[in-house]
């Protein structure tokens, strides 16, 4: 309770409230403890956006999921599998030495065009776990407005970090319950509005995604059709594709 009018309870306690023996509006936000970065995990930077900066060259950046990026070490693009060595890192035009997570920043690599990294690519160090594309991956969702029965074969337009691609619901393993995760029906014909579900999905094109378990950023998703959300989901499992090694 405070008062913002009078200044009550908000820097010092007020003799209008002797009932409340709390802290004060400035004592309980000096108390709140800050969320724990995941600076202990390897490195994921879904890329927003890419430029091409006259005498820097090419300028990848986004958000650091997770891991600390730094100048110097080998990034890995998923799910292209291109490497190249980072040469500097910035935050708001300022080079800086490490970047840890929640940071957005812009990161020139060598030797890489333009044109070979989109958004929705994932960087990574290619020395510590990198990315890769997958596959295929184990997700639960949750119908929220879907107007039909949603079945195998449905193939609407996945968000998940900055990635935008169509993935296809190759099938549906098991209903739940909503409130308490338990089974109620194994291999459903179809699942519609309310239903939640686990699923296996196949992406139309070259996708990098995360468990929700390793990498939370990387492993939440929505599903979208007709222009609007239709479900959510998060990710169980992926399969890794397997990368082809050139003769």
């Amino acid at each position: 309770p405070l008062s913002g009018w009078k200044g009550d309870n908000i820097t010092e306690k007020s003799a209008n409230m002797s009932w409340y023996s709390g802290p004060t509006l400035l004592d309980a936000l000096d108390n709140v403890t800050p969320p724990k970065r995941p600076v202990d995990k390897s490195l994921r930077i879904p890329i927003q956006d890419v430029y091409k900066i006259g005498g820097i060259g090419t300028v990848p950046v986004g958000r650091v999921e997770t891991g600390v990026m730094k100048p110097g070490i080998t990034a890995q693009f998923a799910p292209s599998g291109i490497q190249a060595e980072v040469k500097s890192c910035e935050v708001h035009h300022e080079s800086l030495l490490e970047v840890g997570p929640g940071t957005n920043v812009g990161f020139n690599v060598k030797n890489v065009a333009v044109k070979d990294i989109r958004r929705g690519d994932v960087a990574s160090d290619a020395n510590d776990s990198p990315a890769t594309g997958v596959s295929s991956f184990e997700a639960q969702v949750i119908v929220m407005n879907h107007p039909g029965k949603i079945t195998k074969g449905y193939c609407p337009m996945i968000d998940c970090h900055t990635a935008h691609v169509a993935c296809s619901f190759t099938n549906i393993k098991e209903k739940l319950d909503r409130r308490t995760g338990k089974v109620i029906e194994e291999n459903p014909q179809f699942i519609q509005n309310g239903d939640a579900a686990i699923v296996t999905m196949e992406p139309t094109k070259p996708l990098c995604v995360e468990s929700f378990a390793k990498y939370a950023p990387l492993g939440r998703f929505v599903i979208r059709d007709m222009r609007q959300t239709v479900a959510v989901g998060v990710i169980k499992s992926i399969v890794k594709e397997e990368i082809e090694e050139e003769e």
